[in-house]
């Protein structure tokens, strides 16, 4: 049986599958030519990531498909159900990219409160004719020890921000519609660990009160964060985007750090991927990304492994 991984998949994935006879096609076929190459190869599994969709057009024409994987969390790229009702297995690898994520989110917020995104850019340019000033400019940073931060949308990605929030000394609040409350371990060296639960609260209370907040929902049909929200929170207000593109109305926040309500923000991801805003992109305040939150080594790892192990599982 052939499988198409056609946003690409780890060597460990390909060594597991083939291992069980699987033939493993890594040519990344373009989106209009997807069905044709599928079908003249007979291929069994198709694998995506984030950049290939999987519409009900493309089920359709594609009879030999029995599976499709989803690299990663969020499958709004893939007619889920539609695939389901044809009796095509679907499958994703929810837990193996929560780490990397997270680790991400603390990138942006480290760098952010240090300035370590516009110093990166000004130091290369200008280091050797300004450095005192460029000191001073970038004297005035904050630590995140003692602040609080709210994590909107607390799943498998909000409890690994909230576990390295709480080893960084964060006060940490959440809310989130389906998870009432969550026991976050936190690990430490020969065996240690603490339990910290964590009840979710009502999201205008995570506005209202969190210095720094962190978005991990997936697509919506409405923005989660908007002019309205904007409004409930601190002035001063720090926020990492490395969810979704459209969960956060990226022209509200433009406004908002205009105004001076948002002091800090960090996108990993963009409403027009993958051709964000030139706005966004030459706005000295934003700490950017390009939707590389699941782009780690041992991320990509574990989730050519899973799937490797679904798909012996489903198909064999």
């Amino acid at each position: 049986m052939k499988v198409l991984a056609n946003d690409g998949i780890s060597q460990s994935g390909i060594d597991a599958l083939t291992k069980d006879g699987f033939e493993v096609i890594t040519t990344k076929v373009a989106q209009d030519q997807l069905e044709n190459y599928i079908n003249e190869n007979d291929v069994t599994a198709l694998l995506v990531r984030s950049a290939t969709k999987v519409r009900k057009e493309l089920i359709d024409a594609c009879p030999s498909l029995k599976l499709i994987g989803r690299g990663g969390v969020g499958m709004d790229n893939i007619d889920v159900d539609y695939a389901k009702s044809k009796g095509i297995h679907v499958i994703n690898t929810p837990a193996a990219s929560s780490s990397s994520v997270a680790e991400l989110v603390f990138a942006h917020l480290f760098g952010m409160v240090r300035f370590l995104h516009d110093a990166n850019r000004q130091m290369p340019l200008e280091g050797d004719s300004r450095f005192k000033e460029l000191k001073k400019q970038y004297a005035t940073g904050i630590e995140l020890r003692g602040k609080t931060l709210g994590i909107i949308g607390f799943g498998r990605i909000g409890r690994e921000v909230a576990k390295i929030a709480l080893g960084v000394g964060m006060k940490v609040i959440a809310s989130d519609a389906f998870v009432g409350k969550a026991t976050i371990n936190v690990p430490f060296y020969n065996g240690q660990s603490i339990d910290v639960e964590i009840e979710t609260e009502p999201t205008a209370d995570i506005l209202k009160d969190s210095d720094f907040i962190t978005l991990h929902v997936p697509a919506q049909k409405q923005y989660v964060i908007g002019k309205e929200q904007f409004d409930l929170m601190k002035d001063g207000i720090g926020i990492v985007n490395a969810a979704r593109g459209g969960v956060l109305d990226e022209v509200a926040l433009v406004k908002a750090i205009q105004s001076g309500k948002v002091k800090y923000a960090g996108l990993d991801v963009f409403e027009k991927e993958p051709a964000p805003e030139v706005q966004l992109l030459m706005n000295p305040e934003l700490s950017l990304t390009p939707h590389i939150g699941a782009a780690t080594v041992e991320a990509q790892d574990r989730i050519g492994t899973e799937l490797a192990s679904q798909i012996v599982t489903l198909l064999k």
